[in-house]
């Protein structure tokens, strides 16, 4: 007797080709070609950011103007400490060299370093540069320059000493026994601090660096609170938009600004900058500092931890008159062509936190 055949008596086709349609979009490609043109536009800006610590250290070699002092002023008549609480080495290891280690160790490191070089550089090239145009006598200058004090009017540039009692009589700084550099380059580089510069320059970017990427920061709303949208909601719905991140995240963010307040405070108590001065490179170091995260890294509370993209290759190097504004959609990082209207639109959506809608 015969076996039944296993075959189906009515075959099934074969499932027909899905027709494509003919605006599909591609899948993207895994590989991302990177453009030479690009490439060699950040290899030019890193040749910038050295050649601009370059500039300042040779600024560093050159004898700087020599301010005329009175041997009777009690603000140049501090001690001279033969050592640094605060070292110049330490000083270019933490400020320097630990940020772009930790910032190689967690991403972005290219990125991370390039806003990390623009506000060292920047900050070491107008510290060497103010130094060399102030010449301002360091606390410690008559301690490092032993003057003769027998041949003061020989030396004397200005002031009515001699002729009015009391009066003080301003010498130029060949009045010192001691004409190493130890007086004729460092003892007038007291403005502005380079350690408080430098420190506040590298340790304020990675504190905004830390801040960036691990979301530390102050809550926030997206919308003013006398807006429309706020006062139609709940009160009690409102205070749970926001909290405040865990302490131990704060004191990882503020570890290096209290370094970089240690160090500057040393160069008061080691007599080596008036207080002024060290105040003003703080500040230069933390604008610097500023500068360089905010180049590369959107703003904390709203980047999600991310930097700004590369630029685009049609702008790697120019923009120029007639070319889309650099606070519209369309910057140094866009590619694609759009009205000018759109990119308003998109900018002001940007702004109030709100998704952009070609249909609104």
């Amino acid at each position: 007797m015969a076996h039944p055949s296993t075959k189906p008596s009515h075959p099934t086709p074969p499932p027909q080709q899905q027709p494509t349609a003919p605006d599909a979009v591609p899948e993207p490609k895994t590989h991302t070609h990177i453009p030479k043109r690009l490439i060699l536009s950040y290899l030019i800006d890193w040749i910038l950011i050295i050649g601009t610590a370059l500039t300042g250290y040779a600024f560093s070699t050159l004898p700087p103007n020599h301010h005329p002092f009175s041997l009777t002023d009690a603000n140049i008549s501090l001690p001279h400490k033969k050592k640094d609480t605060v070292s110049t080495a330490v000083l270019a290891v933490v400020s320097v060299i630990a940020p772009a280690i930790i910032i190689a160790f967690l991403w972005e490191w290219n990125v991370g370093w390039m806003g990390l070089g623009i506000a060292v550089a920047g900050t070491y090239l107008a510290t060497q540069g103010l130094k060399d145009l102030y010449g301002k006598p360091r606390p410690d200058l008559l301690a490092r320059c032993d003057p003769d004090v027998a041949a003061v009017g020989g030396f004397a540039v200005g002031g009515l000493g001699g002729r009015v009692a009391g009066a003080p009589t301003m010498v130029t700084w060949e009045v010192c026994r001691n004409p190493g550099d130890e007086v004729r380059k460092d003892g007038f580089a007291s403005f502005p601090s380079g350690h408080a510069s430098l420190s506040f320059a590298g340790l304020m970017y990675l504190a905004l660096w830390l801040c960036a990427k691990f979301s530390i920061g102050f809550p926030f709303l997206a919308y003013s609170p006398f807006s429309q949208d706020l006062r139609r909601q709940d009160r009690g719905s409102i205070r749970n938009q926001g909290a405040a991140p865990p302490v131990y995240m704060l004191i990882v963010a503020f570890v290096p600004i209290a370094v970089a307040f240690f160090i500057s405070a040393s160069r008061w108590f080691d007599y080596r900058h008036h207080g002024f001065d060290i105040i003003f490179g703080s500040v230069m170091g933390m604008v610097f500092a500023w500068i360089g995260f905010r180049l590369y890294q959107l703003p904390i509370m709203r980047g999600a931890g991310w930097a700004w993209g590369a630029r685009s290759r049609e702008h790697a190097f120019f923009m120029g008159v007639g070319l889309p504004s650099h606070v519209a959609a369309d910057n140094w990082a866009t590619v694609g062509d759009k009205s000018a209207a759109e990119n308003r639109a998109r900018d002001v959506d940007l702004e109030m936190a709100r998704p952009y809608r070609m249909n609104d």
